[in-house]
């Protein structure tokens, strides 16, 4: 039986931040270190409580327009041609989720300089504009930071870099409130703490706030966007799986409150792939030895990622078990069958059956036949849980039906996501205008 789960949002919030800047170790918390500069930024101009976590969740995933890890790191590097685009896009998956949405324009203008309000005419305190500039700056002060140089012997040269662009890039207000907290050794010293992520879950504005889990099967709905849409031929990998995954709980009679645990680790079981480099999940042909090593990396993450959210001990085993095998062959852990649960095993057929009948980049997808007897084969090898996949082909056509249903819905958003960032640019209907079927 399942207790009844409540999840501090702050603790969520800040695990998949951590996770989307596993990409790089050049970018390693940028994210996080972002959010600290910003929220600072706030509390010292006293903006409301309600206006500092807008900011704090704008901050917090700024970067997830850009989709591929390697536009990140160039980000990082202000080698990017147009930061543009990245900030349309994570706008549009923004506006995309209820409890993200009011932040979506922070994220829509966390790249437009103070020079280009001006032009418009717009004041530093009309909607949206002054929690945007803290955004902007606080991007930008973060990426000037080497970490590979003291940060105190840094922020002579950083506060400078900042005053140079005052009335072009950042309002000289924004400036000003800047300054006053650049004094501070501790400010520095806290953005560059290693531990900056318990800096912020026990102190920042969201530290007690705490969600039910039926609202948080919703967000992870689009978490699961920032995972799979890095590639058309994993778009629709999650939702396929964690569709799977709910029809054979439910085939199996779990309860109502355990079908959505099963569905929020489907949504998240390939969260541990945002450390892996895209051109390895899209490579055409046959994995070298270290691509595979790479590889058998995620789900490693994807555990050590979800065990870090009180209350969600459960999922992250379920999540991270879907590459285990009843036999102790799988990875990473080698559990076998005494180790894994039911949830465990569930999700590793679904895993399976997902990625037999959906295209690869060196495949089309498999008709029902061939993974009968693919998925027959695993189980009689003592690989994969036998009932289960009894259970999975005795409702095939029901299964499969559902989950194309959800693969195609999912499928539209991605093309929308698509569409967006080919754009470049807004529709003058408005900044979202392509982004309603969200």
């Amino acid at each position: 039986m399942v207790r009844e789960t409540c999840i501090n949002l702050n603790n969520f919030f800040l695990s998949v931040s951590d996770a989307i800047d596993l990409s790089s170790t050049a970018i390693s918390l940028h994210q996080m270190r972002t959010t600290y500069i910003a929220w600072q930024l706030a509390k010292e101009a006293l903006l409301p409580p309600e206006t500092c976590k807008r900011i704090y969740m704008a901050a917090l995933f700024h970067d997830i327009g850009a989709l591929d890890p390697r536009e990140k790191v160039q980000l990082h590097r202000f080698e990017s041609a147009n930061v543009e685009i990245h900030a349309i896009v994570g706008a549009a998956l923004f506006s995309s989720i209820w409890l993200l949405a009011p932040a979506a324009p922070l994220v829509r203008y966390h790249h437009t300089p103070w020079r280009a309000w001006r032009r418009r005419g717009i004041n530093l305190h009309e909607d949206n504009v002054l929690e945007s500039q803290f955004l902007n700056l606080a991007d930008f002060v973060e990426r000037c930071i080497r970490r590979d140089v003291y940060i105190l012997l840094q922020v002579t040269n950083i506060r400078q870099k900042v005053r140079r662009l005052s009335g072009e890039d950042f309002h000289p207000e924004v400036v000003d409130l800047f300054e006053n907290i650049a004094r501070q050794e501790a400010f520095w010293l806290d953005i560059t703490n290693p531990r900056i992520y318990s800096l912020l879950l026990n102190r920042g504005p969201l530290e007690r706030v705490e969600i039910d889990i039926d609202s948080i099967a919703r967000l992870t709905q689009f978490f699961r966007k920032i995972i799979d849409f890095r590639s058309r031929f994993t778009a629709t990998h999650s939702v396929g799986v964690a569709s799977t995954a709910v029809m054979l709980s439910k085939f199996l009679r779990f309860n109502e409150k355990e079908i959505t645990l099963v569905e929020i680790a489907g949504n998240l079981h390939d969260l541990g792939k945002l450390a892996i480099p895209a051109e390895i999940l899209e490579k055409p042909g046959k994995l070298t030895r270290e691509e595979v090593a790479i590889i058998k990396q995620h789900p490693y993450y994807t555990f050590t990622i979800l065990d870090s959210i009180g209350g969600f001990e459960q999922i992250a085993e379920w999540a991270a078990c879907h590459h285990e095998k009843l036999d102790g062959s799988g990875y990473p852990f080698h559990l076998s069958a005494g180790d894994l649960s039911l949830g465990a095993r569930i999700l590793a057929v679904a895993d399976i059956f997902t990625a037999l009948v959906e295209d690869r980049p060196y495949r089309a997808g498999l008709k029902e036949k061939e993974v009968w007897r693919i998925m027959k084969d695993m189980a009689q090898r003592n690989l994969i849980d036998r009932i289960i996949v009894e259970v999975l082909f005795d409702n095939f056509a029901q299964i499969l039906g559902f989950v194309r249903d959800k693969q195609q819905r999912v499928k539209e958003q991605f093309e929308e996501i698509q569409k967006v960032g080919l754009m470049g640019e807004e529709s003058p209907d408005g900044i979202f205008a392509c982004v309603n079927s969200l």
